[in-house]
Order: C-alpha cells, then structure tokens, then sequence
C-alpha cells in the first residue's frame, strides 16, 4: 500500500512538472551569461574633448540573476581603459560591478537590463582611480543608454517549443535566484 502511495504521488508530482513547463519558461542564469557574450568586446569613446579622451572596452560579462538583490541581475566584467590626455597616454583595467533591473519587451520577445548602473569599480593600478573616477559618470550613462537598447537575451521561435510559446504567450517576467521565469498569458 506503501509502494502505491509513493507511486502515485511520484506521478502527480511529474504530471505537475510537466504542466509547470506549460505554463512558464525558464531562462538559465548560463543562458543569460551565453547571451551576454554577444556584449563582450562593447567599446566606447568617452571624455571630455581637448582635455582627456577615453577609450574603454568591455569583457568578460557574466551575470549573477536575483542572488544579491531580489528582482535584480548583478553583472561583472572587466573593463580596458586607455586614457589620451594632456599628461600623455596612460593605461588602466577595472574591475566592474553593475546592477541592472530585468524588463520584459513583449513586441521584441527580449529581456533588457534597464537601469543598468555601475555600483563599484576596482581599478588597476590604483594611481588611476581618481581619473577613472572622473570619466565613471560618462560611462555609466553609456552602459545605461547601451543596454536599454540591446536585448540580454532574445526568444527565438525556431528554438524549443517553451522558448516560441514563451515569445508569443508571455506577460512579464520573474526574477528568481539564478533564473528568469517567463510566465505564459
């Protein structure tokens, strides 16, 4: 009698699984990580003309999905900076750490990470920081600017039956630690 309770309740849990997978698709925090590979290599000249002008590129994003901060993705990356001023050409990496808010756009079938912000920057060598610090609010705007038009992640309706039902059907996302969940309309 045991056995057939445990068998039953092993089936009702696989069927409630398998209607979950009905009613919701899940996007890996290595699929969000895999897709930002897409970003890795994002450069921009900053500065300020005639006085210092800077050219940073970005690499080596991944992502950390609602684990420091609920309904948050964390990104980390590391950013080349090469700074062309009047004291001559000079050289620095950072070490980011940016917070970003994950939106769901339904006409695209994409994740964005809007109101990307950079919250620590550890730079190399340190005599650099203060410079760093002063080209950080440019940055930051086009990390912001950057990400508000370029999608995280992208539904493709050639891919599994989830992902397509997920870009025809979904309402909004929820952000989960180390996943973001699409429910279905």
């Amino acid at each position: 009698m045991k056995k057939m309770l445990l068998v039953a309740a092993l089936m009702v849990s696989g069927l409630l699984s398998g209607c979950n997978q009905l009613t919701q698709y899940t996007v890996s925090e290595q699929e969000i990580n895999q897709a930002l590979q897409k970003h890795n290599n994002f450069s921009k000249d900053i500065g300020l003309p005639g006085v210092a002008d800077a050219h940073i590129v970005l690499n080596n994003l991944s992502s950390a999905i609602g684990r420091e901060e609920p309904n948050k993705v964390t990104l980390s990356g590391v950013a080349n900076f090469e700074l062309t001023g009047l004291f001559g050409n000079q050289k620095a990496t950072i070490d980011l750490k940016l917070k970003a808010l994950p939106v769901f756009n339904q006409e695209k079938g994409a994740i964005f990470l809007q109101e990307m912000e950079v919250v620590d920057a550890k730079v190399q060598p340190e005599k650099m920081q203060s410079v760093v610090q002063t080209m950080m609010p440019y940055l930051n705007q086009s990390l912001r600017s950057y990400f508000n038009k370029q999608p995280a992640y992208v539904l493709r309706e050639d891919a599994s039956e989830g992902e397509a039902l997920a870009k025809r059907f979904a309402k909004g996302i929820e952000v989960k630690p180390g996943e973001i969940v699409i429910p279905f309309k």
